[in-house]
């Protein structure tokens, strides 16, 4: 709800010809928490995927059973994805500025009721993190999604001749499952994936069209919706 509110309203109202609505406090805050939500969603749906893997997987749930029985241990990972983006993010904060303070004609164009004055240097460390993290965050997705496939596979076929004995029509848990997972990773690397190199592109050309804004707004709030 945050990352659509914080993206969604100001790009909406932006799209109605009001550009110049947000102040500079207005600005540093919206831009602020829509990249701390965007972080934190990211962590966390990967932690699911990763606490959902130990869970499945008989032989790490063991070894790790003293670790993650306690609700504290999901509590405080979460806690911990809210720390680590409110400090990735605070570059945003400090150099997002209201259209009327601009250092930087072209940004402005770019955010239609924001601007940056991110210099080239600083710009290139922060996109290296970003992309760090949300790299990591993929590929976690990914893995853990694909031992859980492959564990629930090899349950389907120790327990099929089973239910071959019962003749049910009904499609098994395991498959369910198994299309659930696949759909969830499908989504979460697609929508994510494309919107960073949207985001890379609109900051890298200096006159993005309009359309192009308009659909990485769209694919950004894809996964979230």
């Amino acid at each position: 709800n945050l990352v659509l509110c914080s993206k969604g309203i100001p790009q909406t109202l932006a799209a109605f010809g009001l550009e110049s609505f947000l102040d500079e406090a207005g600005c540093k805050l919206v831009f602020y928490l829509h990249r701390v939500a965007r972080g934190v969603s990211l962590s966390t749906t990967c932690l699911l995927s990763g606490f959902q893997a130990i869970k499945l997987c008989p032989s790490i749930s063991r070894w790790m059973d003293l670790h993650i029985k306690s609700p504290k241990c999901i509590i405080l990972s979460c806690f911990l994805c809210w720390v680590l983006h409110f400090m990735v993010n605070i570059p945003i904060a400090m150099y997002v500025a209201s259209p009327t303070n601009s250092k930087n004609i072209s940004m402005v164009f770019v955010y239609r009721y924001c601007s940056s004055h991110l210099s080239g240097i600083l710009f290139s460390v922060t996109a290296v993190i970003y992309t760090f993290i949300d790299g990591m965050c993929l590929a976690l997705m990914l893995c853990t999604s694909i031992s859980m496939v492959l564990v629930l596979h090899r349950h389907k076929q120790r327990v099929q001749h089973l239910r071959s004995s019962r003749l049910s029509p009904r499609t098994s848990h395991e498959t369910r499952a198994t299309h659930t997972i696949l759909i969830l990773v499908s989504m979460f690397v697609s929508f994510h994936a494309l919107a960073a190199i949207l985001s890379y592109l609109i900051t890298r050309l200096q006159n993005p069209s309009q359309w192009l804004r308009s659909i990485s707004v769209l694919v950004a709030s894809g996964f979230p919706t």
